[in-house]
């Protein structure tokens, strides 16, 4: 037992700690009543990685938005989205995400199941993700994840004056390792 207890220490001791870049890319968007898009992008976010490409079932990534500093694409919704139909900021100023699981698909390629928290509802999620190496940097993982959820099943209002029931998130950027 104290043999498997000391290798799993090991194997953590081994993971890289990365954060995300300023220049990354946190956002969402939805479709609008069936055709245009809202797109929102989160400028303000802490973000933190533990992860070794040889032992992933080891990985751990966390992820928190301050939602106030949402910028859209159509900045007369700005006060909508904010509001208590929508992300209802002033209950609820930020939104994580924490993972559970890291599943190897493959060619850089992985599936990064975790717990969603927006209005204070938690949700399961799997973001399907690559993290690759940057051909230029090795200090950076170029990244790239997506999922979609539900926007009732955090609370927002259904059908809430034409806005879409589903969300894509997105993330595009890089890791740094710290």
């Amino acid at each position: 037992m104290l043999g498997l207890f000391s290798l799993s220490l090991m194997t953590q001791a081994n993971a890289q700690a990365w954060t995300l870049t300023p220049q990354t890319q946190v956002g969402f968007n939805i479709r609008s009543m069936g055709f245009s898009l809202i797109k929102g992008q989160f400028k303000q976010f802490q973000s933190n990685m533990n992860f070794d490409p040889a032992t992933p079932q080891n990985a751990s990534a966390q992820l928190v938005l301050q939602i106030n500093s949402v910028r859209l694409n159509q900045p007369g919704l700005k006060d909508m989205v904010l509001g208590e139909g929508f992300f209802f900021v002033e209950k609820y100023p930020t939104a994580t995400f924490n993972s559970r699981e890291f599943i190897a698909l493959g060619n850089y390629q992985y599936g990064i199941k975790g717990d969603l928290t927006l209005r204070g509802i938690t949700q399961p999620v799997t973001l399907k993700t690559r993290l690759k190496p940057n051909s230029h940097n090795p200090q950076l993982l170029d990244v790239e994840a997506k999922t979609a959820v539900k926007r009732g099943d955090f609370g927002m209002k259904k059908a809430f004056a034409g806005i879409g029931e589903k969300v894509n998130i997105e993330v595009s950027g890089q890791w740094q390792a710290k």
